[in-house]
């Protein structure tokens, strides 16, 4: 992004970050993984940088008014994601309950390996636009 620079508009901005990340081989989008924290955590990745915690934070909201059998539920699934596919559970949960994400989770558990990556790429740079739209915020 940075060799990128500068952009002549913001969407020039959004729209490289695009071709960036679907350029990337899968091992980067998996480096990109592994900085989340898993949903429903109270902990941050421990790569995960204290902006990028505080984000994450507000992101998972929807996790605040959560009955406990539904994040322990929530907790299982992740697990089991993490078992099938090596890689934390990826999902955009900007304006997503925990049901919300827990159902999803299920639902992707069926996906093969291939399809999944795919998936799990498209959430990231769905938080990748959000978190990008936050930095220019300031």
């Amino acid at each position: 992004m940075a060799e990128s620079r500068p952009f002549a508009m913001l969407d020039n901005l959004f729209s490289s970050a695009d071709q960036i990340w679907l350029s990337l081989a899968a091992d980067d989008w998996l480096e990109a993984f592994a900085a989340h924290p898993k949903i429903g955590s109270t902990k941050p990745a421990p790569v995960q940088q204290a902006r990028s915690a505080s984000w994450s934070t507000g992101e998972q909201a929807g996790m605040d008014a959560t009955v406990e059998g539904v994040r322990d539920d929530l907790a299982g699934a992740n697990r089991l994601y993490e078992a099938k596919f090596g890689f934390i559970f990826i999902v955009c949960a900007t304006g997503k309950t925990a049901g919300e994400m827990l159902a999803i989770c299920r639902a992707r558990l069926g996906s093969s390996a291939e399809t999944e990556l795919q998936i799990a790429a498209g959430e990231q740079r769905q938080i990748t636009e959000i978190r990008l739209g936050k930095l220019l915020e300031r």
